[in-house]
Order: structure tokens, then C-alpha cells, then sequence
């Protein structure tokens, strides 16, 4: 059985800018799991760098407000948002608001770094 509580993961920064904690890779961990998922944060006034990934991601949305931006689209995302990233699309994600964007981000198949390009 695999149970992961957020407040045991350690927290460290992406490429991308964000605060992760990676809660099931399968690349890391034996787990018959084809995803990646991790609690990703943002502080207020902060953006993760345009990226882009091989893989289909998703983003839910928990707590703080943002915008979202894919390729040319840009939209404002608060909780309860369930963002459909498609693969090879360059995007980022900025917090609009006076607390911490929280999110959950899933990577199909799992995230692996080489199958990510950060801008500088």
C-alpha cells in the first residue's frame, strides 16, 4: 500500500520555478503507475518560467488565484480549475493573488527530466 502524506515530502524547486512535492513517480519509487504526481506552490507574485513538456500535464487548482498561460491562450484560474495541458505546449503559470497558489500537477506518462525544456 502506498500512502504519502504532503507534510512528510520534501519540499525542493523545480526547473520551472514552482515549490514541489513529488508525491508518486514511478520512476523513483516501485509502483505499477503509468502518471507522475506532485503538490506544486507559488508565493504571491510568483511565476514558474515557460516550459514544455513531451507529456500531457494537468493542473488542479486548490487554493489562490493565477493565470494560466498555453502557448497563446492566457487564463485566470482559481480553485476548483482543472487545466488540460496538451504535450509540446509551452506553458506557465503566474499567482495573481495575496496568498500561495497550490496545485496538484499530473504528468501522463510520468515526469522525467529530460522530456522537459525550462526558457531561461
Amino acid at each position: 500500500m502506498f500512502i504519502r502524506r504532503l507534510d512528510e515530502r520534501k519540499t525542493f524547486e523545480s526547473g520551472d520555478g514552482a515549490l514541489l512535492k513529488e508525491l508518486f513517480n514511478p520512476l523513483t519509487e516501485k509502483m505499477d503507475l503509468g502518471y507522475s504526481l506532485a503538490h506544486a506552490e507559488l508565493a504571491p507574485g510568483g511565476s514558474t518560467k515557460w516550459h514544455t513538456l513531451e507529456y500531457s500535464e494537468v493542473y488542479y487548482i486548490l487554493e489562490g488565484e493565477g493565470t494560466m498561460h498555453i502557448d497563446s491562450e492566457t487564463s485566470p484560474v482559481s480553485p476548483g480549475c482543472c487545466v488540460y495541458i496538451p504535450p509540446k505546449s509551452r506553458q506557465k503559470i503566474e499567482n495573481t493573488g495575496n496568498i500561495p497558489v497550490k496545485f496538484i500537477c499530473i504528468v501522463d506518462p510520468a515526469w522525467r527530466p529530460e522530456c522537459e525544456s525550462v526558457e531561461d
